[in-house]
């Protein structure tokens, strides 16, 4: 047996183990033990004006001690729990306490002989959590209901009964004695998330709360993205969902079978009759992909009528809540982290000016492992640990540590490679600078002589790839190259580009465009994409926006939450068919980025139709739009530039 365990290096095991860990604590990308020999340069992550001030305080433990147990809820549910706690504090000594809810196992249990090396605590969620509790920090960590350990059923996402069972586990928490009363919350994906939707309960102990890479508005930021279903999220998510729930490891994480058994169970005389009513309960989970296939607009009811909306469950419909809670909020996410950059900007938005509310936007896929600037691509050398325990170290202990004093809003921008702050997103010193569409040119002028028209047909087998900002978020991330490939997929599509540029040009903020389209046909899908065009030809895709166009009207009777751009319902009222062979005009916004256009590179427009690889089809055939470039009908691009 010894030699069958030596036989598996190191490095493979903590590899493996890693990918497991980063699925099951917040559905952070499993990563490949890849050497990404090129570093990242000194001053992207440089202590500088701009740069959010490294944190490092000397650790004030040494051991960790874990706990577990079940917490009872108010209807019987047995909620599993973990706390971790310094093994060294002295009797009497009273601790902060971060609670993280998840629905992806808050543990997993390890089989012999590799549970002689670990506990679970595995990859760098499992450090951070060691981490901080060296700094004095109580973690308690739940299997919310429905899922792991614990027992009831989850018919969607987040349920009420869910978020209440966070309120009921801050009484618990605030009743032990190593409890100081001061609470935060933080969470990756479904974990932030369940943070956000935590605070709109405003419980009076919980104090700050980080949503990491986490959505805001569920049907527009993740499910149906300008009225768009991302079928091959939903999909792949209930499938992964389905397995976990009956203590099993998704499908695209099978190597890690050798080493993972399960959840971990609870330790207590009742644990295996209580696991065993947990499973049986799963069985009547609901997955989400179904429930999204009975849906189109916002309002429609989906599974026939369980779930009235998708706002049931959204975080922006509880944004007065949040607000109310007077909870600091510190929203965190990257450039393709999905849709989910947007969801931080939004959150931050709709909150009131309070200098407890910060954002932060990383050259980062969703989980932040990686510097996936086109220009630096390496293993993020930022740290996240440091980061968050400079926000609850303030918040929770009252350190005065100089975040007060910074910038609300700290943002990378790729090219510059740097970090950068301002008060506001776009930044203040940005302006909005127009390009006409003239033909295939972007211009500084508008089309006063030729009348053009350009038509666009429908290609299906045209898709943007696996290693998407969409794939991101599902865990398919292994590595700093994301759309590796665009040069070559960009090439099929129909182009508007300015001409060579001649001096660097810093683009920081929400791109938005106003086409001009006609169609014999009552809807399209039209996805748009801002590129940098390299000397050599090279393309890169800087970042991208889709609508579906029946779904174009800006609200006419309900606004949901602040929105600088486009404010859309995607409730069935303000849904229009488009008007066969008329000109329809059409706004579409893209998602906020911060980029450097390089002297000699051009800036680039592309479209399609569809994008096989992760929406809806929205027509399968036939389908093309003829895009008016006319004096009567210019169609502009606007982008925030710096002054």
């Amino acid at each position: 047996m010894r030699a069958a365990f030596h036989s598996i290096s190191t490095l493979k095991f903590l590899s493996l183990a890693f990918a497991y860990f980063s699925l099951a604590i917040g559905f952070l990308p499993a990563q490949q033990a890849v050497d990404y020999k090129k570093t990242i340069p000194k001053d992207a992550i440089a202590d500088y004006d701009g740069c959010p001030k490294a944190y490092a305080p000397a650790a004030q433990y040494d051991k960790m001690e874990i706990k577990s147990l079940y917490i009872t809820m108010r209807d019987g549910a047995q909620l599993a729990v973990d706390i971790y706690l310094p093994k060294d504090r002295k009797a009497g000594e009273k601790l902060p306490t971060l609670l993280h809810q998840t629905r992806y196992w808050r543990r997993p249990k390890m089989r012999f002989p590799y549970n002689l090396l670990s506990k679970g605590l595995l990859g760098r969620t499992g450090e951070m959590i060691k981490d901080l509790v060296k700094q004095g920090y109580a973690i308690v960590n739940v299997d919310v209901r429905g899922s792991g350990a614990s027992t009831g059923v989850q018919l969607h996402p987040w349920t009420k009964d869910e978020v209440k069972d966070g309120y009921e586990i801050i009484d618990w928490i605030i009743a032990q004695e190593w409890s100081s009363g001061q609470v935060g919350s933080v969470g990756v994906s479904y974990g932030g998330t369940a943070a956000e939707m935590l605070a709109t309960l405003q419980h009076p102990n919980l104090k700050a709360i980080v949503p990491m890479f986490s959505l805001f508005d569920v049907y527009e930021d993740n499910a149906f993205t300008g009225g768009i279903h991302n079928r091959w999220f939903t999909e792949s998510w209930g499938r992964a969902n389905e397995a976990m729930d009956a203590n099993q490891l998704p499908e695209n994480y099978k190597s890690a079978r050798k080493y993972i058994k399960g959840v971990a169970m609870v330790k207590s005389n009742q644990r295996k009759a209580i696991f065993k009513q947990a499973l049986q309960e799963h069985k009547a989970n609901r997955n989400v992909h179904e429930g999204a296939l009975t849906m189109d607009c916002r309002d429609d009811a989906a599974l026939g009528g369980l779930i009235p909306s998708l706002d049931e469950f959204s975080p922006h419909a509880y944004i007065e809540q949040l607000d109310k809670s007077k909870v600091a909020v510190y929203s965190y996410s990257g450039w393709h982290d999905g849709a989910y950059q947007y969801s931080a900007l939004k959150r931050h938005w709709n909150l009131s000016d309070n200098p407890n509310h910060k954002v932060i936007l990383g050259a980062w896929e969703h989980g932040g492992a990686f510097l996936i600037s086109p220009f630096c691509r390496a293993k993020t050398g930022f740290d996240h640990t440091g980061e968050i325990l400079k926000f609850f170290d303030y918040h929770l202990k009252g350190v005065k540590n100089g975040i007060e004093k910074e910038q609300p809003i700290h943002y990378y921008t790729m090219g510059l490679e740097r970090w950068q702050s301002n008060k506001t997103f776009p930044p203040d010193y940005t302006q909005p600078v127009c390009y006409y569409f003239n033909n295939n040119n972007l211009s500084a002028n508008p089309n006063t002589e030729k009348n053009y028209l350009q038509t666009v047909s429908l290609d299906t087998n045209w898709g943007s790839g696996d290693q998407s900002r969409w794939k991101a978020v599902n865990g398919k991330i292994k590595s700093p190259i994301t759309y590796a490939d665009w040069t070559e997929r960009s090439a099929k599509l129909t182009h508007w580009e300015t001409p060579v540029l001649d001096k660097d040009t810093e683009m920081t903020g929400i791109p938005l465009i106003e086409f001009f389209v006609s169609s014999v046909l009552p809807d399209a899908g039209l996805f748009v994409y801002l590129e940098d065009v390299q000397e050599n030809g090279q393309v890169y895709q800087v970042t991208e926006g889709l609508l579906r166009l029946s779904h174009r009207n800006l609200s006419t009777s309900t606004v949901f939450y602040n929105h600088p751009l486009a404010n859309r319902s995607h409730l069935t009222e303000d849904i229009q068919a488009l008007k066969p062979n008329e000109i329809n005009t059409v706004k579409i916004d893209l998602l906020p980025v911060s980029y450097l256009f390089k002297k000699g590179h051009k800036i680039r427009i592309s479209v399609s139709l569809c994008d096989k690889d992760h929406f809806e089809l929205i027509n399968t055939q036939g389908s093309e739009l003829i895009f008016h470039q006319t004096a009567q009908y210019q169609p502009k691009l606007f982008l925030d530039i710096r002054k």
